[in-house]
């Protein structure tokens, strides 16, 4: 719509943010016509007319099986349309027209805005199927008949409110009329299931709404008074109703056709399920979230005792065994900590990368110097965890076996992220400036530990590669090329 009224129209970017509040709304009028809406806007020029925006009802058969968005139409072919546009009044006039063997009765109303008409609202209403209208119809057809009487004069939508469609309640489910007292003049069969859920026993019609759905909903002390008003229909207004283990959507609409109150809708949907759902999954969340924070608690646990059992070791290596250790359960808690701050099993690895390396620097401190370049970005939590101990046993075998005691170097890790999104993998480069490998090592078949701990799980649970090389003039170089998931 944007394009089509920049490039044809002279509307200004207000009366544009007009249209679109009023296309946001105009479902419920479809619904309630049992009719096909079209919005045209006149050109530039005022010789012709552009269809900028389309909507089908799904209370009963279109009148349009192709879409009309983006079609121009000379002034004066469509007589309704120029009568509506020059005289600023719904007009009616006219015998149906025929599409395809179908009837269609048309009708237009003008979009009004600030005393401006910026365009008329097409209805087609299909008559193939038209027979003796219920109570329901009725209701129906009368409140259609009241919104466009406001789209015509300007009173509706309602400036400053923002109704999201996909979660707002809609005609068919659940409406109920009431007159300019509050009182229940109609209700559909599903609006008085709704309160039937709340646990009304008696019929609504006659009933004062905003008292009775107060007296269904628990007591809130000053709270009532609003929702009284509120399931009244005085003022344009969305709220939850919770009782008897019931929960149902409201939204009060105004009615005033004649510029004063005579009534108004109020559309309500039993959202019951949908916010049971929603409780189980923020309670799933919150019991994911505390698992993994007790985890976290108990390696670091593990990680205390390892730390003073090495202590206790009279063996060199024996404690430095147990340090390793330490390392290795840290990096894994460091995972499960970002998991239990998240609510997905999802993790920014680049935090946990720089908490990894300033954990393995360690070993020597002030002497080797480790940074990160490149972005990890965000990793699946089966890809982090054993990422995150790789990292580990790479770094600390660079800064325990790279360099003399004392000696100054720097470890350096870069990650890339590669494209396309689709099937990406992440290349990781861990190099560093030390005395290099040494004669005929071969990274595939050494025995050192830390060595077989990221073959098997590069290989093994990641499904990437792992390789060693000499570094460019010295040091090493250690490549790892892992397959990951696409960002979101």
């Amino acid at each position: 719509m944007n394009d089509l009224v920049r490039q044809h129209t002279a509307l200004s970017e207000s009366d544009l943010e007009w249209l679109h509040l009023l296309v946001s709304e105009w479902q419920l009028l479809s619904d309630l016509s049992f009719a096909d809406l079209v919005l045209w806007v006149p050109t530039l020029d005022g010789t012709r007319y552009v269809s900028v925006a389309q909507m089908r009802p799904n209370t009963g058969p279109t009148s349009y099986q192709d879409d009309m968005v983006g079609h121009l139409v000379p002034r004066g072919r469509r007589p309704l349309l120029d009568a509506a546009l020059d005289e600023g009044r719904i007009v009616r006039e006219g015998d149906p027209e025929w599409r395809e063997e179908v009837p269609v009765r048309v009708e237009s109303i003008p979009v009004r805005r600030e005393g401006r008409v910026l365009g008329v609202i097409a209805r087609n209403t299909n008559l193939l199927t038209v027979r003796t209208p219920s109570r329901l119809e009725l209701t129906y057809l009368q409140s259609a008949s009241d919104l466009a009487q406001m789209i015509a004069a300007g009173a509706f939508p309602f400036p400053g409110e923002v109704v999201d469609m996909d979660s707002s309640p809609r005609a068919g489910d659940g409406l109920i009329r009431l007159d300019a007292d509050g009182i229940v003049q109609y209700a559909s069969p599903n609006a008085l299931s709704a309160y039937h859920r709340l646990g009304l026993a008696a019929d609504l019609v006659g009933q004062h709404l905003g008292q009775i759905t107060a007296e269904l909903a628990p007591s809130r002390g000053p709270v009532d008074e609003a929702l009284v008003k509120l399931a009244s229909g005085y003022a344009p207004r969305e709220a939850e109703v919770e009782g008897n283990g019931g929960v149902i959507q409201l939204r009060a609409i105004p009615l005033k056709p004649k510029g004063t109150r005579i009534g108004s809708l109020v559309l309500l949907r039993d959202v019951t399920e949908l916010r049971r759902r929603e409780r189980e999954l923020i309670t799933k969340d919150a019991t994911i979230r505390e698992i993994h924070h007790r985890v976290k608690n108990n390696l670091q646990t593990v990680a205390a005792l390892l730390r003073l059992q090495a202590r206790r070791m009279d063996s060199d290596r024996g404690r430095e065994a147990l340090n390793e250790a330490v390392r290795r359960v840290g990096s894994i808690a460091i995972v499960h900590e970002t998991l239990s701050q998240n609510l997905d099993e999802r993790v920014e690895f680049d935090e946990i990368a720089d908490r990894v390396i300033a954990m393995v620097a360690e070993i020597s401190p002030g002497k080797v110097g480790c940074r990160r370049n490149g972005r990890f970005g965000i990793l699946d939590a089966e890809v982090a965890t054993p990422l995150s101990m790789v990292l580990t046993e790479i770094l600390q075998n660079a800064l325990e076996h790279a360099f003399a005691p004392g000696e100054q170097g720097t470890v350096e890790v870069t990650a890339v992220r590669g494209e396309p999104r689709v099937d990406a993998r992440l290349l990781i480069t861990v190099q560093d400036d030390g005395r290099g490998l040494p004669e005929g090592f071969d990274p595939q078949r050494a025995g050192n530990l830390g060595l077989q701990i990221v073959r098997t799980l590069v290989e093994g649970e990641l499904g990437g590669s792992f390789d060693m090389l000499p570094g460019a003039g010295r040091g090493t170089k250690v490549v790892l090329d892992i397959p990951v998931q696409p960002q979101k």
